[in-house]
Formats: structure tokens, sequence, C-alpha cells
């Protein structure tokens, strides 16, 4: 039955019990989804959305988001119009030779976070069997292998017994943060590398991320997953801020353990605890919420919280085929989100925030987007059993590289020799340069702070929980730490 909003304008009309509907629909929201996509365009960077701030809204992990979005789009729809385009941009932002998604060019806001993400949609691809790129361009499971292998390296025993920090340049705001979302996108990472390789190296740091975050205290006796913390503090002073996509990395991760393990315990009781707790945290209604920042009568979410929602469909629908036995638990909870979803949007395919409204309320983004086509892909995950996430002993055809990432910390690029002539010239355009480098300058800092600001908040109710300090003059030169 098709779904009509109780506002002015009409809602998505797809029948959620037919699965051609559901494809049909979920073309349309693609197409939109895709208009947001500027990397295909002459003199425009391949692989990202227009960002980041003052540039665009959107910050370089998001376009890693897209990707992994519009490979699950492939592989439950079968349609494959996006596919040159998901691997291109995949490639182009891969960071060659190195193949470890740290690319220079995103220094600023580049997080063990935002890297994880990238490696996270080349995982996918190795487990849905994406059609593999040339033999002279990185492989999928050697691409997230290449980001698994930086991260272990990065693992910071010095502060707060273990963990990965946020951020990862040092001048970075965050650098002195560590936070549950870079933890659980490695723990998912070596959860899924584990299963898909069946080698136990994986599995072993799945259990020492895992354990290392619930006895530092972001995970709680009730399941309950808190933000982070700084070292300064040894990691007690702990952000309350939860978010939705945490708490399902953590279970789309845990889901590949149970089903590593078959079924051993821990991993079982863990994972019914935290699919129980999040339930009822993000799903209140039964609808999806993000619940620190979509409050009763504002929306205080980032641009990146907005796209929150349909990773978390993805994600939990994946879960059950890991775990078949959540189904009965999980599966009625996404199908009522998804109603409310298809009422959020208007009968162009056009989709809001704030899908416990009723109706299309104009909130709209490549974030919007991607979460109505979340939810509706979460819905063909029921249709589409047989495509459970392969392995290399079940069909899996990507090849690895147990070694690939190369240097765990950021590439600068090597400058050539200076010479006598170059000092001469350097010396006469300086005078002419320094008035106007000063002007800019204050331009850059202004820029840096709000784009900075957008980008780390944290907001818990009405009130920020974690917003970093302006950036200083010596800091864009790289004079000083944050």
């Amino acid at each position: 039955m098709a779904l009509v909003a109780a506002g002015a304008h009409a809602a998505l009309d797809v029948d959620l019990t037919s699965p051609g509907s559901i494809k049909m629909n979920a073309k349309t929201i693609a197409a939109n989804l895709m208009t947001y996509y500027k990397g295909n365009q002459p003199g425009q960077i391949p692989g990202v959305l227009p960002g980041p701030p003052p540039l665009g809204p959107y910050y370089w992990w998001e376009g890693g988001a897209l990707w992994g979005t519009l490979i699950d789009y492939w592989q439950y729809t079968n349609d494959a119009q996006y596919n040159n385009e998901i691997e291109h941009s995949l490639i182009f932002q891969a960071n060659s030779p190195s193949n470890n998604y740290m690319p220079p060019n995103w220094t600023a806001s580049l997080g063990n976070d935002d890297q994880g993400f990238w490696g996270m949609s080349a995982m996918l691809a190795a487990e849905t069997n994406f059609k593999n790129p040339p033999p002279s361009d990185p492989q999928w499971l050697a691409l997230a292998q290449g980001v698994f292998n930086t991260q272990v390296e990065r693992w910071d025993t010095q502060y707060c017994n273990g963990g990965l920090r946020w951020q990862i340049p040092l001048a970075n705001n965050g650098y002195n943060y560590k936070n549950s979302i870079a933890n659980a996108i490695l723990f998912n990472l070596a959860a899924r590398l584990a299963r898909y390789t069946g080698n136990n190296t994986y599995a072993d740091w799945a259990v020492r991320s895992w354990d290392w975050t619930k006895a530092v205290g972001y995970i709680d006796k009730d399941y309950n997953i808190y933000d982070g913390a700084h070292v300064e503090t040894n990691c007690t002073d702990i952000n309350r801020a939860q978010f939705s996509y945490t708490a399902a990395i953590f279970i789309q991760g845990l889901g590949f353990m149970y089903n590593h393990t078959k079924g051993a315990e821990p991993w079982t009781s863990r994972l019914a605890g935290l699919t129980n707790r999040t339930l009822s945290i993000f799903f209140p209604d039964g609808i999806a919420t993000e619940v620190s920042c979509e409050l009763a009568n504002v929306v205080q979410c980032t641009t990146d919280m907005l796209s929150f929602k349909g990773y978390v469909h993805r994600w939990l629908s994946q879960t059950v085929l890991m775990a078949p036995y959540l189904g009965s638990k999980i599966s009625p909870v996404l199908r009522t989100s998804a109603q409310g979803m298809a009422k959020s949007c208007n009968a162009d395919g056009v989709c809001g925030f704030r899908w416990n409204r009723g109706s299309y309320e104009g909130n709209t983004g490549a974030g919007q987007q991607m979460n109505a086509l979340g939810a509706l892909m979460g819905l063909l995950v029921e249709e589409e059993v047989s495509k459970a996430p392969v392995t290399s002993s079940t069909g899996g055809t990507s090849e690895g590289n147990p070694n690939a990432g190369g240097n765990p910390n950021l590439e600068v690029m090597p400058m050539a020799p200076i010479t006598a002539a170059d000092t001469v010239g350097a010396s006469i355009i300086t005078a002419v340069m320094i008035l106007s480098m000063l002007g800019g300058l204050a331009w850059m800092v202004s820029t840096l702070n709000e784009g900075l600001r957008r980008r780390d908040e944290r907001t818990e109710g009405k009130k920020k929980v974690y917003v970093p300090g302006p950036v200083t003059t010596a800091e864009v030169f790289g004079l000083e730490k944050v």
C-alpha cells in the first residue's frame, strides 16, 4: 500500500512490501543523491562531495560514505549505472602509491574515522564482489588492509593505556581526543578482515579494540556508547553524547565476529545487548532519530550528523545476515522506520531529515538522500539473503596484501634542493608578497575556524559539550601543536 503524507506534499509513492516498488523508488532517490556530487565535472575533484567549508558543506569522509552507500545500492538493486564512478572515486582517493586513504590534500580534516570510512567502503567492495580494478590499480581487500595496518601502527599506549586518537596529524584540533568512533571503525575493519581472510591476527585486534573501549568507560554496562575523552585527563573526562552511527558500526562488527566465531561467547551476548540498547535509544516509536541533536523543537545536527540514519539502517540490516537470530528484533523496527522515511520524502524522491513528522519538512542534502536510500536498502536485504558478504573461501575474488598501507603517518612531498637562484628570487618576491599574505592570513584563520567549528562540535541536548579552541596563526603554519 502506498504511503501518503498528511501534509500538503504528497509522500514517496512506495509499497514497502514490494521489492519492485522499493527498487524503483531507490533509483529515483539515488539519482537525486547524485545531483549533489560534482566530482565528475570538469575542474572538480573525483570522489568527494562539495567542501570542506566554506567551499561546501561536506567533509572528505562523506565521499567515502557515499560510495559505500552506492555499492549497497548496486548490490541489492542490480542497477550498475554508478559503478564506474564508484570504482574511479575509490581508486582516485586511495593515495597512490601508499594506497592507505591518507591523501595529504585532506590533512586539515583527516581523522582516523575519516580514513576508516573509506576503508570500510573498500572492504564492502571486497565483500560484495564489486568489480575488481585493473591489476595496475590497488585492489579492494588490499585497500582495507592498508587502512587497518596504518591504524594499528597508530595505536597509542602512552595515554589512556591504548586506543586511537581522533585526528591523525598532531596539529589538528582533536588530536588530543580519543573517541569511540575511531576505535569502533578499527574494531569493525578488524572483525570483517578476520571473517574474510580467516586470519586470527585481525580477530585479536577486534578483541583488543573492543576491550579497550569498554575498559576506558566509553561502553558502559548497559551498552551506552559515549563519544570520547581527552588524553590530558587520561580519558576520564568522558563526553557522554551518544551517536547512532558509532553504535551501529560496533553492532555490524559484532555481527561479523558472531559469524566468524560461529556464535561463540562473548560475541553473542554483546551483540544482543548492544542491539537492544541501540534500538531503544535511537528508534523512539520505532523511527530513527539522532537523539543528541534532533530535538523535539529544533534540529542542531551538523552536516555530518545529518547522514547517520542511513548508515544505521544499512549496518543493522546487514547484521541480520550475519546473525539471523536477531531478525525478529531488528527487521520490524527498520520497516517502521522506513515508513517514517517515506513520509519525509516528497513525491519526486527528495527527502527530508525528520522521519517522525509524518511529512516532508524541506531539510535536504546529500546526507538526507543517503539516509533514505539506506532505509530502502535495509528492506531489500531481507529479500536478498543469498547476497550475504562473501569471504576468500566462499567466492570472494579481491586480492589482498597483508603488508599494505605504507607509512602510518602523513607523507610530505619531497622538495628539490634550494639553489642560489632560488634564494635570490625568493628575497625579491618576499617583500612584495608579505603584505598581501598578512591580509590573506586573517581570512584563512577565520575560514579554518569556521570549518573546524562545524567539524568538531559534539552536541548533547542544547549544550555543546566538545568544541575545540580556535586555530591560531602559528597553527596554520604548523609551528605549534593544538
